[in-house]
C-alpha cells in the first residue's frame, strides 16, 4: 500500500492524481552501472523507461559494486527509508563468483524480504542463474532459491536480470555485442535491452503500490 503523507486540504494533490512511486534498486555492479557513465547504468535507463510509460516515479540506486546478498541484506534497512514504496531486490552474482553456499545466501535474501515486508514495501525480486560448473545439486539449489523465496513472500518475480540478453538461435557469441570486454557486465546498448525486458515488471511493481 502506498504510503500516504498528511496534509492540509487546501495543499493536498487533485483528488485521483497519483504520487510519485519512489522505488529503491538493491543490488550490485549490475544495478550500479559499473564501467558505464552514469547516465547510461540501469537505473538511470529504467528511470526515463518507465518515465516514457507515462508513470511517476523515482529510482534510487542502491546497488553496490562487488556486493554479495550478505552485503545487500546489511545495506537493506537503512535502505528502507520512509520515502521508499518498493524495492527491485537484483543480487546473488557475487555469491557465484566466490562460490558461496547456496543455504547462505538464500537466508540473506530471506532477510531482505523480511525487512521489506516489515517497512510494508512491495518488491521485484530478480532471479539469477548458476552455471553448470559449479555442479547440478549447487545449481538447482542456487536457482531455485529466487522462485521459492518469491512464492513465500508475495513478491513479483523476474527470473533473470540477463533475460534481455537472451542468446540468438543459439549463438552463444550473440550476446558479445552487448556485454563489456570483461564477459560480466553489459555495456550501454546491452542495458537497453535488459531494461525493456525487466521494465514491465517494474511496471507492475508500481502498480501493486498504487492499489
Amino acid at each position: 500500500m502506498h504510503k500516504v503523507v498528511m496534509c492540509l486540504a487546501l495543499f493536498c494533490p487533485v483528488a485521483g492524481q497519483a504520487e510519485e512511486v519512489v522505488i529503491a534498486a538493491l543490488g550490485d555492479s549490475l544495478t550500479q552501472g559499473y564501467g558505464l557513465v552514469e547516465t547510461e547504468g540501469f537505473v538511470p535507463q529504467l528511470q526515463r523507461w518507465l518515465e516514457a510509460e507515462g508513470t511517476d516515479v523515482e529510482l534510487i540506486n542502491a546497488g553496490v559494486s562487488g556486493d554479495t546478498t550478505a552485503g545487500g541484506l546489511s545495506r537493506a534497512v537503512w535502505t528502507l527509508t520512509p520515502e521508499v514504496d518498493a524495492m527491485i531486490v537484483a543480487l546473488g552474482g557475487n555469491d557465484l563468483l566466490r562460490g558461496i553456499d547456496p543455504e547462505v545466501s538464500r537466508a540473506n535474501l530471506e532477510g531482505i524480504l523480511r525487512a521489506a515486508t516489515a517497512a510494508e514495501v512491495e518488491v521485484l525480486l530478480v532471479g539469477m542463474q548458476a552455471p553448470g560448473n559449479y555442479g547440478p545439486v549447487y545449481k538447482q539449489a542456487f536457482d531455485a532459491m529466487y522462485p521459492e523465496l518469491s512464492e513465500t513472500y508475495g513478491t513479483l518475480f523476474a527470473p533473470s536480470f540477463f533475460e534481455g540478453l537472451r542468446i540468438e538461435e543459439g549463438d552463444p557469441a550473440s550476446v558479445r555485442a552487448f556485454m563489456q570486454p570483461d564477459g560480466i557486465h553489459p555495456n550501454a546498448d546491452g542495458v537497453v535491452r535488459i531494461v525493456e525486458a525487466l521494465g514491465p515488471y517494474a511496471l507492475d511493481l508500481i502498480a501493486r503500490v498504487e492499489k
